[in-house]
């Protein structure tokens, strides 16, 4: 097989791409390929990896363009004439090469109330929900989010308004507004219903198409627009 063209960015804010060359596998992953670039060609390149499955979502990269898990990502399917380039997530602070910093990712978990807050204690039995109620339905995918920033790095309005939440955030704050074990729900709808909040997303679909876990923060983030609105107008924020 041929060798890929890999550019790979370096540096931090400020840095550039620089060009490696990478032999050709049978069912090589992007980050199979950063790898081979980390241990052959440069020990000094930078970048995160946990799992190697799909489960913890820290090697997450832009990847000719696109944000994507690389552990998941084959090279056959987006190596566009040999060549691949490789960048870090898009909408964070870079600390070096592909190494993003997430403070602010999570910082905005915090400002959604994306903290769960119940009323039980370690001296009281399980808080249950029922699989069949409608609000356990209404969540069922979202739950799933991981936190591996892909949608926030794909997110048009985060480009544009840097206080805004994001879709992971909205997304988990719709998830935890429907947990009937919940006691934070005023504050929640009431920390998500600004400028910043849901009524920022402009519904671009972005964040649905590309996260890895095929879950849709659009449509949580439209039914917290639907709740926030509910709130405001029976007086509860």
């Amino acid at each position: 097989m041929d060798n890929l063209k890999v550019r790979i960015w370096r540096g931090a804010e400020a840095g550039d791409f620089q060009d490696f060359e990478v032999p050709r596998q049978e069912s090589q992953t992007v980050l199979d390929v950063v790898t081979y670039v980390q241990r052959k060609c440069d020990p000094t390149l930078a970048y995160r990896f946990a799992c190697r499955v799909g489960v913890c979502g820290s090697c997450a990269m832009t990847v000719n363009g696109v944000s994507r898990w690389t552990c998941r990502t084959h090279v056959s399917k987006v190596a566009a004439d040999n060549t691949l380039e490789i960048a870090p997530l898009r909408n964070l602070p870079v600390i070096k090469d592909l190494v993003t910093d997430m403070r602010e990712f999570f910082d905005k978990w915090a400002r959604a109330r994306g903290r769960f807050t119940g009323s039980k204690t370690r001296k009281d039995g399980f808080a249950a929900v029922s699989p069949e109620s409608k609000e356990r339905k209404r969540v069922e995918a979202g739950i799933e989010c991981i936190g591996c920033g892909v949608c926030y790095s794909a997110c048009d309005v985060v480009s544009w308004n840097k206080d805004y939440l994001g879709p992971a955030a909205l997304n988990r704050a719709w998830t935890l507004i429907n947990d009937v074990r919940d006691t934070a729900r005023t504050e929640r709808l009431a920390a998500v219903a600004g400028d910043a909040g849901c009524h920022a997303c402009h519904t671009h679909l972005n964040c649905t198409e590309r996260c890895p876990k095929a879950l849709s923060p659009t449509a949580g983030i439209a039914g917290l627009k639907r709740a926030v609105l509910a709130a405001t107008l029976s007086g509860e924020i």
